[in-house]
């Protein structure tokens, strides 16, 4: 499988509308929330239909650390509690360049870890903090690595998880990312 081939097609499949086309008014704030854990509310009120969040998603973007939704005719801003994608599946693709690591979100949007979507550690620099690990999408928007997943990434001896001065490393697609 080549690698370049692809992330051109996973990314072409997340098009983005062409926002940098459209100025439309700012029209304030919507009672629209994105939690931690990725579920989209309105008005104190989940949002049960997956396709609705995902046609949601579709005009979501990040300006300024803050989030709006932006179709041609308004932008509205909506809050996100964390990031507003979680990353909840990963699977090694082989390819040509050496095994590349393919992470699905909650909505089934996928990247492979490399240069166009690195890994992000933020996590505390304390021994009993939280991992905060997000992989970089597309439009300013990032996916949080859901818990189950990083513990996947640590206890899998078969995935490329390299230990060097008591810190963990994920390497996909020729890229090496701190886990911890």
């Amino acid at each position: 499988m080549d690698l370049q081939k692809l992330t051109q097609q996973l990314d072409d499949l997340s098009q983005s509308p062409p926002f940098e086309k459209w100025n439309p008014p700012f029209c304030g704030d919507i009672d629209m929330e994105i939690r931690k854990d990725g579920r989209w509310f309105y008005m104190g009120s989940p949002i049960g239909r997956i396709k609705l969040v995902k046609l949601f998603a579709s005009v979501l973007l990040k300006e300024n650390n803050e989030y709006f939704l932006k179709t041609p005719a308004e932008k509205i801003r909506i809050q996100v509690e964390d990031a507003p994608f979680v990353i909840t599946e990963w699977e090694i693709k082989n390819t040509n360049e050496g095994d590349a690591i393919l992470v699905t979100s909650n909505i089934g949007q996928q990247v492979v870890l490399g240069d166009l979507h690195p890994l992000i550690n933020e996590t505390v620099d304390d021994e009993n903090a939280e991992p905060k690990l997000y992989v970089e999408l597309n439009r300013g928007l990032r996916a949080r690595v859901h818990r189950n997943v990083f513990y996947q990434w640590v206890s899998d001896q078969d995935s490329p998880v390299v230990e060097e001065n008591e810190q963990l490393f994920l390497r996909s697609a020729k890229q090496n990312f701190l886990l911890g």
